[in-house]
């Protein structure tokens, strides 16, 4: 062991309380593993939030749908990137793809991922942005010309049949997303749900917790970019889509702290011998993260703002104010979330006898610095496919391409 791995593991022997074996009293899973997850679900979630428009018609959420799919997009491309890290060898993920193990859940991942991203996510903004990128192409010159040349595949029809092809392209593509969504996040939890030696993370309901708070930090996500860009660009908010997108986060919060109630006393109910740890552990190490970020602050206080805000009569202007502030804090719930599930499922003893700690350090490879670089980094490439992407209504005008 070399003096900086023995020197973290003194440290974190200094944390422990209880009895607890040396080996576990420095955790294998970091922050990294927690940002993984995180971003899968914001994938999930955007991308079902965009499905409501497209095939549940739900027309008031018009407004958000192209920005949904290049969020999608733009934190999907990021989705591998903190396992990779947390491996440390990133080259070798590609031997899921040479050497497949389809008993491996972890491993079937780059399947799932790759059937996501390759035929699923990128063919539906193709069809999406076809029209509109000849369009573009027209009006462009030079590199940004031939750019979006080659990103059409130098497609020219825009005939009513051409268009309407794409629009019944979309409309297939998004059903099969939908389930496809469900999985690329589902298994997250399904992985966690199958360790049957851990008692925090052994639940049949942990698959279905994961998807729905998914959808969760998919909407907040989504209602937080459409204030800020539309602000930014000057524009007038859409009341009605604001409100469709408080109303879908208030509904999906609720059966997401349903679930976990539910979650939370079956275990009371079981009594396990686990228990006591448990609930030593849920009130000492993961107080706060649990009981006050992720309870109160980010699931009991956005229920209460949105209900307020929905149900009464405020001013748009404050409601519109409190459906941004709600999300903001939805975000840190769900961060929260997954924080507690996957750090706090390593702070106990097999033994069940003690607890452990977690020191996140400042630097290095899964340091805090890394975690806040990943946690970037969909923005701006989010940023970059806005700009050469607008899925904004007035970047749609009226005026329509040639044909050939």
């Amino acid at each position: 062991m070399n003096p900086a791995h023995q020197a973290q593991l003194e440290a974190a022997l200094q944390q422990v309380t209880g009895f607890i074996y040396p080996n576990e009293a420095e955790l294998h899973w970091s922050i990294l593993v927690v940002i993984y997850p995180y971003i899968t679900g914001l994938v999930a979630g955007a991308f079902i939030l965009a499905s409501l428009e497209k095939v549940f018609k739900v027309k008031d959420l018009q407004p958000t749908y192209r920005l949904a799919l290049l969020t999608a997009l733009a934190f999907v491309f990021v989705a591998p990137i903190p396992l990779q890290a947390h491996l440390g060898h990133p080259e070798r993920a590609f031997e899921i793809f040479l050497t497949p193990n389809p008993s491996s859940a972890m491993a079937m991942f780059g399947f799932v991922y790759a059937w996501y991203l390759m035929v699923v996510l990128l063919l539906e903004i193709w069809f999406e942005f076809r029209e509109d990128m000849v369009r573009w192409r027209q009006q462009s010159r030079g590199l940004k010309k031939l750019f979006y040349w080659l990103i059409s595949l130098g497609s020219r029809d825009v005939s009513p049949g051409a268009v309407a092809f794409d629009h019944k392209a979309v409309y297939a593509i998004t059903i099969l997303g939908i389930p496809s969504a469900f999985l690329l996040h589902g298994y997250v939890g399904f992985i966690f749900g199958s360790v049957k030696a851990n008692p925090f993370w052994s639940s049949v309901l942990m698959p279905i917790v994961f998807l729905f708070s998914a959808i969760v930090s998919g909407i907040s996500l989504v209602l937080i970019l459409y204030y800020i860009t539309t602000l930014l660009r000057r524009k007038t908010l859409d009341q009605k889509c604001l409100n469709a997108l408080a109303a879908f986060l208030f509904y999906a919060l609720i059966i997401d702290l349903s679930l976990e109630s539910l979650d939370f006393i079956h275990r009371l109910y079981e009594s396990e011998e686990s228990i006591e740890i448990l609930a030593e552990l849920i009130f000492s190490k993961l107080f706060i993260s649990l009981a006050i970020v992720q309870i109160l602050l980010g699931t009991i206080g956005p229920l209460l703002l949105l209900a307020f805000a929905l149900f009464t009569g405020l001013p748009n202007e404050l409601k519109r104010l409190a459906f941004f502030i709600a999300a903001i804090f939805v975000q840190v719930g769900i961060f929260s979330t997954r924080w507690n599930v996957v750090i706090g499922g390593q702070l106990f003893s097999k033994s069940f006898r003690g607890l452990t700690a977690y020191k996140l350090e400042l630097g290095g490879q899964e340091g805090l610095l890394t975690a806040l670089g990943l946690l970037i980094l969909p923005f701006i490439i989010l940023y970059v496919l806005l700009k050469l992407f607008p899925p904004w209504d007035d970047a749609r005008t009226d005026t329509k391409p040639t044909e050939g």
